[in-house]
C-alpha cells in the first residue's frame, strides 16, 4: 500500500513538472474503519458480527492553462487480512473474493481504482466539467459515509450569468455505485439502465433564502423533480427553516413516489439542534433516495429526516418519519452528537418501521480524526440490536 501511494504521488508531481502545470495540490488520507453489532444470536465483538476495512485516497488537482484545470483521485481498499482473524465482514462493496485453501474460507481481495479523472474549463461565468467525478445532487450523489465513495462519469455545465442564480445541466453516463456504495471491483457501469439527464436552477436573490429546483430524466426509468427552500430566518436569531418536495414518476405508467419534508434548526456557538419531519405517499414503487447506489435497497436519502446509520427507510412507501439531532462542541474534549430517527408505516407487517438512536464522539489529534459511535436500532418491528463503530482517518 505504501509503495502504491508513493508511486502515484511521484507520477503526479513528475507529470506536473514535465508539462509545466501550475498550482498543483496533492492531498489524501488513510482510513481504518471497524464495526460490530449484537444482531441475531451473536454478541458484540463476535467475529461473525464484525466488519473492518482500510482505505487510502490520493488526489491531485492543478491548472493546465488559464481557465483549464484537472483532477485525479485514486483509491485502494484492503482488509489487511482481518477477515481471517477478527472480522467476517467488510465496509467497501468494491472487494471481490477468491476461494483458497484457508480454513477460514475465501480471501477478500484488495482493490485499486481511479475514482476521479476530470477536466474543467471556465469561460466568463460558465464552467464545463467532463470526466470521472463526484456529484452532489438531491437524487443522484456521492455517498461519503462509507470508507470509499461512489463516483460518476459525467458532463456538467454550470452558468452564473444571471444575478444570484446558478444554472446547472448534466449528463450522467456511468457510475460505480451499487449495494455497499461501490460496485464489486469498483466497476463503472451504465448509470441505472441508459444514463440520465439533469437540470437545475439555484437562486438566492433574497439573501436569507436559497431555493433550488431539479429535474431528472432517468432514461427509460423515470422523470423526477426535487424542490427545496432553505431560509436563514431573520425573525428569530440563529434559526433556519427548510422545506423539501420530491416526485418520482416511473415511465412505465406506475404510480408516482412523492415525499415532502420540513426542518427547523438552531445553531449558535458550540450548539446545533434540529427537528425534521417527512411523509412519503403510500403509492409508488421507487424509493425517494439515491438512485446512484440502490433503487430499492438501503441507499442514503437527502430527505431531512435521514437516519444516522440505517438507510432505506425514510424514502420508502408510506413512511412517516421524524428526526431529532443535537450536536455540541465540547471545547478541547470532543464534538458530541445525539441523533434519533423514527419511521412508521401503516403496512400490516410493519417491515418498514425503524427506531434508531445514535451517539457519537469525534476528536482530532493533529492530522488524525477519530470518531466513536454507539447505535441502538429497532427495525422491521421485531429486530432490535446494538452497534459499536470506530473511525480513524489520517489526513495528509
Amino acid at each position: 500500500m505504501k509503495l502504491v501511494k508513493m508511486s502515484l504521488v511521484a507520477a503526479m508531481v513528475m507529470g506536473a513538472s514535465a508539462f509545466a502545470i501550475d498550482n498543483v495540490k496533492v492531498s489524501g488520507d488513510a482510513k481504518l474503519f471497524y464495526g460490530t453489532d449484537d444482531s441475531g444470536t451473536l454478541s458484540l465483538f463476535d467475529k461473525d458480527n464484525s466488519y473492518a476495512d482500510t482505505a487510502i485516497r490520493i488526489g491531485a488537482t492543478g491548472d493546465l492553462t488559464k481557465g483549464v484545470s484537472f483532477g485525479v483521485t485514486g483509491y485502494a481498499v484492503s482488509t489487511l487480512g482481518l477477515e481471517n482473524n477478527l472480522v467476517s465482514g467488510v465496509w467497501s462493496g468494491a472487494h471481490t473474493a477468491t476461494l483458497n485453501g484457508s480454513s477460514f474460507g475465501a480471501a477478500v481481495n484488495d482493490e485499486m481504482w481511479i475514482g476521479e479523472a476530470w477536466l474543467a474549463a471556465t469561460l466568463g461565468k460558465t464552467t464545463a466539467k467532463l470526466g470521472r467525478m463526484e456529484l452532489d445532487t438531491p437524487l443522484a450523489f456521492t455517498e461519503k459515509w462509507n470508507i470509499a465513495p461512489n463516483t460518476f462519469e459525467a458532463a456538467v455545465l454550470i452558468n452564473q450569468d444571471l444575478p444570484d442564480t446558478t444554472l446547472i445541466g448534466a449528463w450522467v453516463g456511468k457510475g460505480n455505485g451499487g449495494n455497499g456504495v461501490v460496485n464489486s471491483g469498483a466497476a463503472f457501469n451504465t448509470f441505472v439502465t441508459d444514463g440520465a439527464y439533469a437540470a437545475a436552477i439555484v437562486n438566492n436573490s433574497f439573501k436569507p433564502l436559497v431555493v433550488q429546483a431539479w429535474y431528472y430524466n432517468v432514461v427509460n426509468i423515470a422523470d423526477a423533480y426535487w424542490l427545496q427552500a432553505d431560509w436563514d430566518c431573520q425573525l428569530v436569531k440563529n434559526v433556519k427553516v427548510g422545506a423539501q418536495y420530491a416526485d418520482m414518476s416511473p415511465k412505465s405508467g406506475a404510480a408516482d413516489s412523492k415525499a415532502y419534508a420540513v426542518k427547523v434548526a438552531y445553531a449558535a456557538n458550540a450548539l446545533n439542534i434540529s427537528a425534521a419531519y417527512s411523509d412519503r405517499n403510500k403509492d409508488g414503487g421507487l424509493k425517494v433516495q439515491n438512485v446512484a447506489t440502490d433503487l430499492q435497497g438501503a441507499a442514503q436519502s437527502k430527505l431531512y429526516t435521514e437516519s444516522w446509520w440505517s438507510y432505506g427507510y425514510v424514502g420508502a412507501a408510506d413512511a412517516t418519519s421524524w428526526n431529532l439531532t443535537a450536536e455540541y462542541d465540547l471545547k478541547n474534549i470532543a464534538k458530541l452528537g445525539a441523533y434519533y430517527t423514527n419511521v412508521n408505516t401503516d403496512f400490516t407487517n410493519k417491515n418498514g418501521d425503524l427506531s434508531e438512536v445514535a451517539l457519537t464522539a469525534t476528536k482530532s489529534f493533529g492530522p488524525l480524526d477519530t470518531t466513536l459511535a454507539y447505535i441502538n436500532t429497532k427495525a422491521d418491528a421485531d429486530s432490535s440490536f446494538n452497534s459499536v463503530q470506530a473511525y480513524l482517518t489520517l489526513n495528509f
